[in-house]
């Protein structure tokens, strides 16, 4: 039997930071991974190869609506769909190289092959050994949730991970679920001219995200990619018939019901905790209604030793939010005080604009009963967005009406993904809506709306509007 300090099962962005941290403070470690490629569904049908087609598709939309305003005229362009894919392949192979690399390099023993627990410091490896573990993380994510009476034949009838290699570009596309995963898969296939159907049952896109985000968003998809979008609808029959499937939705009332046809069905409707093969009830292990793995605020299970991280517990189903939970228990493990909250992992949908917010939205502040002051500024007004042609979106800023002290940040425009960072900062540090505002950005950027959104937020108007 072999004999280490931590024992990871799962190496999705959660399992693998866990392991790099732990080794890299001294600690003997191994990682078991039930595929035979290491990261997890961030990795290999997730976050890269869907930020790979994200990013093509882009350029490829580009270059056929906006290049000839630059000045830039090109005779014919065409998709070459292969070639896409072949390069969302590669960029996956280099990423998981690269973590190959990392675990040589930190001298973290992985094992490949299903782990179940043996006992409460023994983990089996189907067809390998048995490893004893003084501590032991679960980090074995979750997988693509589903709809009762709509069975996945991974044909036609798809999930998440199925689009990102489908064969051919959907000539008609019906999503449902318009979360970040649904919106996502929208922009790559509207962007390549896949006529675009979006079903949610809320009556919102991005539910959790700032309410005017979603609907900058609900505009884009009709207005760029020319999206049909039901708000309020259900699901509640999908058929295969040939190459094509039919679909009957329904509104959430129940006062209307449509039929609709599509050649692919994508079903996006969010993920679920995946911990089944690991054999819990053998240490007294069980999970909650949701089918997650109790915790305490120091992410221990039950039994003390026993960790469980990222997707398997409560908190946004987030690749860095299930980082931040390995940091955190691997730094505990080696007897560090690490701290963890929540409300300051961002979100961020990568789409162009892209959307991205971290702490309150104003649904959450307006629930609370919490007086807030809101600073608005739209990219229109800024000079580095009108140079780039990136005028859509603008900047939130919240504070708190009292203190000024920054409550949240609401970003829809380019470079939102990097942007929130600052919003990230502010919050971690205690910023005030005024310190946001008196930090010295470079002229002409991005981010200076959201120094003009602060001022709005602390003073009541921007500089520059």
């Amino acid at each position: 039997m072999e004999r280490y300090d931590v024992v990871v099962i799962g190496s999705g962005p959660g399992g693998y930071v866990a392991a790099l941290r732990a080794a890299q403070l001294g600690k003997s470690v191994a990682l078991i991974e039930k595929y035979p490629t290491l990261g997890g569904t961030c990795l290999n049908v997730g976050c890269i190869p869907s930020k790979a087609l994200l990013d093509s598709s882009e350029k490829f939309y580009e270059v056929q609506h906006h290049l000839k305003e630059h000045g830039i005229s090109l005779n014919g362009c065409t998709l070459d769909w292969g070639q896409m894919q072949a390069r969302k392949n590669a960029v996956v192979r280099q990423t998981v190289s690269g973590l190959n690399y990392l675990m040589k390099k930190q001298r973290v023993a992985v094992y490949h092959g299903v782990g179940r627990f043996r006992s409460a410091n023994e983990v089996a490896i189907e067809g390998g050994p048995v490893l004893y573990g003084q501590h032991i993380i679960i980090a074995t994510g979750s997988k693509p949730a589903t709809l009762e009476g709509v069975p996945i034949d991974k044909q036609r009838i798809i999930t998440s991970t199925e689009a990102l290699s489908l064969s051919e570009v959907p000539k008609r596309l019906l999503i449902v679920g318009g979360g970040v995963i649904g919106v996502e898969m929208a922009s790559i296939f509207g962007r390549l001219g896949s006529k675009l159907v979006l079903v949610e049952y809320l009556d919102r896109l991005l539910p959790g995200m700032d309410a005017e985000a979603a609907e900058e968003v609900r505009q884009l998809l009709v207005s760029a990619y020319g999206a049909e979008i039901y708000l309020g609808h259900v699901l509640q029959e999908a058929q295969v018939k040939g190459s094509v499937v039919e679909a009957r939705v329904a509104s959430r009332k129940g006062d209307k019901t449509l039929t609709l046809e599509a050649d692919y069905v994508l079903v996006a409707v969010g993920r679920r905790p995946y911990t089944e093969g690991l054999e819990l009830e053998k240490v007294g292990l069980a999970t909650d209604a949701r089918g997650r793995i109790p915790v305490n605020p120091h992410l221990q299970t039950a039994i003390p030793h026993i960790y469980a991280i990222g997707d398997v517990v409560a908190g946004p189903m987030l690749a860095h939010k299930a980082s931040e939970d390995g940091l955190f228990v691997a730094e505990s493990i080696a007897g560090r005080k690490p701290h963890l909250d929540y409300r300051l992992v961002p979100s961020v949908v990568y789409i162009w604009p892209e959307v991205a917010g971290v702490g309150y939205t104003e649904e959450e502040l307006q629930k609370e009963g919490r007086p807030y002051r809101v600073g608005k500024f739209p990219y229109r007004a800024l000079g580095r967005a009108r140079a780039a042609q990136e005028v859509r979106g603008f900047v939130k800023v919240l504070s708190d009406a009292q203190t000024d002290r920054l409550l949240g940040l609401h970003i829809v425009g380019a470079r939102a993904a990097d942007l929130i960072a600052l919003g990230v900062a502010g919050l971690a540090y205690g910023a005030s809506a005024e310190d946001l505002f008196r930090l010295p950005l470079a002229h002409p950027t991005f981010s200076e709306a959201i120094k003009e959104a602060a001022l709005a937020a602390s003073e009541g108007a921007p500089l520059h509007l």
